[in-house]
């Protein structure tokens, strides 16, 4: 069934559809936020994201550009928590890594970290500057086109593959930089 489909008749009230929405995309959002803020913080936001669908949804103007609303929304989500994590004081590092325990960054048992190939990946993406960082996820891992990059985040097309551009180039300069052979 299409998301244009089941986003009409969520807002005729049938729960099953919206069900089926948080089945079909519940992954590439979550995979989204943990790709933008590590994978200690995407449950929360994730959750954060669904209840502002849930409320936005009757206002959705077109059912069928469903997923780029749904990556505006994860998008906003994950800003509004980087801003307040700025607006945090900082902890010192020694105090952060004695507190990060099972499941913070680098935890040994996340499946993520299971390669060592894909470690490297993962520590040089989120060492990118979070715009390069931000349109990489949504072009390659979670395929949307360049123009529903440009309208999740609310720049031309020009601009995405610009900064596409800048962020494969900075991401091979960091694999390089660790070491890291094809």
């Amino acid at each position: 069934m299409t998301d244009e489909l089941l986003v009409v008749r969520c807002r005729l009230g049938e729960r099953e559809a919206f069900a089926e929405l948080v089945r079909t995309w519940h992954d590439p959002v979550w995979n989204y936020v943990r790709r933008m803020l590590g994978p200690s913080r995407a449950d929360d936001v994730a959750q954060e994201v669904w209840v502002a669908v849930v409320r936005g949804l009757p206002r959705l103007k077109e059912p069928g550009r469903f997923a780029p609303w749904l990556f505006t929304i994860a998008r906003r989500a994950v800003a509004d928590r980087l801003r307040e994590e700025y607006a945090r004081p900082e902890i010192p590092a020694e105090e952060e890594r004695a507190s990060a325990g099972p499941g913070g960054p680098g935890d040994p048992g996340d499946p993520a970290d299971a390669l060592v190939d894909r470690a490297d990946l993962l520590a040089g993406l989120s060492g990118l500057p979070v715009r390069e960082r931000e349109v990489l996820v949504l072009f390659y891992l979670q395929d949307l086109s360049l123009e529903d990059c440009a309208q999740v985040c609310a720049v031309p097309v020009g601009t995405v593959k610009s900064r596409l551009s800048r962020a494969r180039r900075m991401l091979r300069d960091r694999l390089t930089e660790r070491g890291y052979r094809r």
